[in-house]
């Protein structure tokens, strides 16, 4: 299974429309688009999840494709690096107690 990034996504876009431009290709896994977490409105990218050798035919096929005026970037999604948002990063739990009781 390979998991694909569609970005450029117009904001108008459903997942259902992203599951039938897709389903052209080959059999669609899942479909993800991605919300803002704090106002809930649509990013304008999100991830399909398709076998291997349907997901290179997408991909080739649809980068670049106009939808909703805009043009799709497709590719292969990368992990992301740096670990994303979570946890403030070495300090363990309860963040560190370092000052050794001033107070």
């Amino acid at each position: 299974m390979t998991k694909i990034y569609v970005g450029n996504l117009p904001f108008s876009a459903t997942e259902q429309d992203v599951r039938a431009l897709f389903e052209a290709h080959g059999a669609v896994q899942s479909v993800a688009l991605i919300n803002d977490r704090e106002t809930g409105r649509p990013r304008g990218f999100g991830f399909v999840e398709m076998s291997s050798a349907d997901a290179q035919r997408a991909i080739q096929s649809l980068n670049g494709k106009d939808m909703g005026g805009r043009p799709l970037r497709i590719n292969e999604a990368q992990e992301r690096q740096g670990g994303g948002g979570g946890g403030g990063g070495g300090r363990g739990p309860r963040g560190g107690g370092g000052g050794g009781g001033r107070w």
